[in-house]
């Protein structure tokens, strides 16, 4: 199974990062649709149909479902859906679709999370509920032999521990360095080794860090050493990166 991520930096854009958007290219699944969802069109090779799951309605996380109009119109797209719990669907369709804002609806379903979603490929989606100012929601994918979590918006806690234990790939924010810690529980976001001492606790195999801060567009933002001491298996995620699991 491959995982490109597409966008990697939280809040805002900055000359290395774009901020959230995971494609998962053999399933047609796509994780947030922030600034980065742009880079999706020219990967549409291999499916017309796309399942876009939103984490929640954040900008930097949905902006960039309005980059979908041209592959519905030259018919790239057959279907997309995009799956996320309400309220996020309503704020969607109410407030970036709205018509002052982004009159043309580029010809999205809309599907409200149900407890699992099974997956074209066989795969078994299931999720939770993150804290996070508004809320957000966090993903996992149960496929035969493999597993995936995604985990972003939040600050790094154990009351999801049990919901990422053992998976093979933990893609998890890490909005900040140890340093700028007092900002995490604030903004709802995470910082350094709560998130390295999560994925050792959680028995996870690979952690990639994601959701960087845009402040900081310097090769080792949050601290990688710090991390690797805690969870040796540990990377920090690059636009256009692509892993295997």
């Amino acid at each position: 199974m491959r995982l490109q991520f597409l966008g990697t930096g939280g809040y805002h854009p900055n000359e290395r990062r774009h901020t959230a958007c995971l494609w998962l290219p053999e399933t047609g699944v796509v994780f947030d649709a922030g600034s980065a969802a742009f880079r999706i069109q020219p990967r549409l090779r291999t499916t017309s149909e796309l399942d876009i799951f939103l984490t929640h309605a954040h900008l930097d996380h949905v902006s960039g479902l309005t980059n979908f109009i041209v592959p519905f119109i030259i018919k790239q797209l057959t279907r997309a859906t995009v799956h996320a719990r309400e309220p996020y669907l309503t704020d969607v369709q109410k407030c970036l679709f709205s018509q002052p804002l982004f009159p043309v609806n580029p010809g999205f379903e809309y599907r409200e999370l149900a407890a699992e979603v099974a997956l074209r490929d066989g795969g078994k989606l299931t999720h939770i509920p993150l804290v996070h100012p508004g809320g957000s929601t966090g993903f996992r994918i149960d496929w035969p032999g493999k597993s995936f979590a995604y985990i972003t918006d939040t600050t790094a806690s154990p009351d999801y521990l049990e919901f990422i234990r053992g998976v093979d790939l933990l893609i998890h924010e890490c909005n900040f360095s140890d340093a700028m810690a007092q900002w995490s529980a604030t903004s709802g976001h995470s910082n350094t080794t709560p998130v390295a001492e999560l994925a050792r606790d959680a028995q996870v195999k690979r952690l990639y860090l994601t959701h960087i801060d845009p402040q900081h567009p310097e090769d080792d933002p949050i601290g990688i050493e710090t991390a690797r001491a805690i969870f040796p298996a540990t990377e920090i995620a690059e636009d256009l990166m692509e892993v295997e699991f």
